[in-house]
Formats: structure tokens, C-alpha cells, sequence
């Protein structure tokens, strides 16, 4: 039978967050983070002019590499 894993937010957290607040978030420089997204290593939604950085998706892979 499939495991189906539910994942919480804290209260005020975002699922989609700026290159700049994963930056502060993760503590790398953002020029880094910038470099990185543009290669592809973290997941990007665009909305519009704005590129964020998909936690909900970082923290389901995190999950599933975990098993």
C-alpha cells in the first residue's frame, strides 16, 4: 500500500519564496543562488516578471530521497 506523506507549514511560512529569502533562508550568498537557479538546481515557478523558488516541491523531494 502507497505512504502518503502530509507536509506542514508553520503558521506565516510560504510554499513559493524570492531568490533573495531562500538566500537568507539557506545562508548561501545570492549571487549563488541566483547562478543556481538559472542552471536548474532548485526549483523555479514563474509569476509574471518574478522567478520564486518552490519550497513546497524542495521539501517533497527531501521526503521522498529520505525513504
Amino acid at each position: 500500500m502507497e505512504q502518503s506523506h502530509l507536509l506542514l507549514q508553520p503558521l506565516g511560512a510560504s510554499v513559493l519564496v524570492t531568490r533573495e529569502r531562500w538566500a537568507e533562508l539557506t545562508g548561501l550568498p545570492l549571487g549563488v543562488i541566483e547562478a543556481q537557479c538559472d542552471k536548474g538546481y532548485w526549483p523555479t515557478v514563474r509569476k509574471g516578471k518574478y522567478s520564486l523558488i518552490n519550497v513546497a516541491q524542495i521539501q517533497q523531494e527531501s521526503l521522498l530521497q529520505g525513504r
